[in-house]
């Protein structure tokens, strides 16, 4: 394989800074040219000429001090530097286009997303974790409590008793795929168990507002199992319901824990509760929703919850 020699650079060296849109048209190039690891095939999705996209990621490789890809026979591969720069490209060229469409802001630090697209709307915004202890919802604290003394691990004796109420998701060659749907969650109370079924072993679908937004929601997954912590969203969207013609609202609560499986690999877990209400700044015609009544989980008593976890020690 030849490689390109590293890109040297001195200490007198000064890099010329680069318009915003240029350097956004160049970060394109270089998400373009990793996903498809073929110049013509990303010059054809960027609609761009091949001088172009070869200049931009010239000149990312020179503002870098390293090469980003790899080339033999005239096929790409990314370095080891062009890996580890990949996720952030991605993530700045969705939250600069989301950020210019109005889609994206942070509320006390916290995402807030929307997207609305004909009769499809969805919001959602990231919680202080801090919540979990004062909501009125026991299996929610059960859930965060368990997962602490579980160490994470699916298979635990701590996770057998709100294991029922969670999806479970396994990270794929493809993006996070669900492999198991509880018996009690929500999901299952929604769509039905036979539905629930089909969609095992199938990725987290992409939603209709673009690759982009898709990129955000379903970031939170990576974040969630990189950093090994949790993570809560208050969320409204529109979904299908059964027996109902078109869209229906929904507002629910959303636990992401980081896990594993016994072999070790990474899972994530995802706890969904529906609310009668949910905190999202500027919902749009917040008063004018009416959203199901909420039926409240079988959960067990948590003094019985106690004395099954310390009969079990």
């Amino acid at each position: 394989m030849n490689q390109t020699a590293p890109i040297k650079k001195t200490a007198t060296d000064s890099t010329p800074e680069v318009p915003p849109a240029l350097l956004f048209e160049m970060i394109r190039s270089f998400v373009t040219l990793a996903a498809t690891l073929n110049l013509s095939h990303a010059v054809k999705e960027l609609d761009s000429t091949r001088q172009t996209v070869r200049r931009h990621i010239s000149q990312l490789e020179t503002a870098m001090g390293a090469p980003l890809f790899l080339v033999e026979d005239r096929r790409y591969h990314l370095s080891g530097l062009g890996e580890s720069v990949l996720p952030d490209a991605k993530d700045i060229l969705a939250r600069g286009t989301l950020w210019m469409r109005g889609q994206t802001r942070a509320v006390g630090m916290l995402q807030r997303l929307q997207a609305n697209v004909g009769d499809w709307d969805f919001y959602q915004q990231q919680q202080p974790l801090g919540k979990v202890w004062s909501d009125s919802s026991l299996v929610l604290r059960e859930t965060l409590r368990a997962w602490t003394m579980a160490s994470g691990e699916i298979e635990s004796k701590w996770f057998s008793h709100v294991r029922p109420y969670l999806i479970i998701y396994r990270q794929s060659d493809i993006g996070w795929i669900c492999v198991e749907f509880g018996q009690k969650s929500v999901y299952v109370k929604w769509f039905g168990q036979d539905y629930a079924r089909s969609s095992i072993g199938r990725p987290i679908s992409k939603m209709p507002a673009g690759v982009e937004f898709s990129h955000l929601i379903y970031e939170a997954f990576d974040e969630v199992q990189a950093a090994q912590m949790p993570r809560l969203d208050h969320v409204f969207t529109r979904m299908p319901r059964a027996g109902l013609d078109g869209l229906a609202p929904v507002a629910y609560q959303r636990l992401i824990l980081s896990g594993s499986f016994p072999d070790g690999s990474p899972a994530v877990m995802s706890l969904v509760l529906p609310v009668d209400e949910v905190n999202i700044t500027d919902l749009a015609a917040k008063d004018s929703i009416v959203l199901d009544a909420v039926e409240p989980f079988d959960f067990p008593a948590e003094e019985a919850i106690f004395e099954k976890l310390l009969d079990d020690q």
